[in-house]
């Protein structure tokens, strides 16, 4: 196997991971409506840098980062709208 091959395959597992670990914190969120120790700018600044990657994925055609960066923006997109939601209710 070539060098590039395991690249893929240790970037489509590192890419998979990260993705992954925003499920537990969304479903949290979702059900509990308790959002007061997520920071609204943290996440702000995080979403932007996974959409900047989302369009370096697209523009390099790298699908893991294209896949793993769709669904980690739209996760981290969830917890802004409901921290957004709760601040507004204040």
């Amino acid at each position: 196997m070539f060098l590039s091959e395991y690249a893929s395959y240790i970037g489509t597992v590192g890419a998979t991971l990260t993705t992954v670990s925003f499920v537990p914190q969304v479903i949290h969120s979702y059900r509990t409506r308790d959002l007061s120790g997520v920071s609204l700018s943290m996440y702000s600044i995080f979403t932007l840098g996974v959409g900047l990657w989302l369009v370096y994925g697209l523009l390099k055609q790298d699908w893991p980062l294209i896949v793993a960066n769709s669904i980690t923006f739209c996760l981290a997109t969830i917890v802004i709208v409901l921290k957004v939601q709760q601040l507004l209710k204040k």
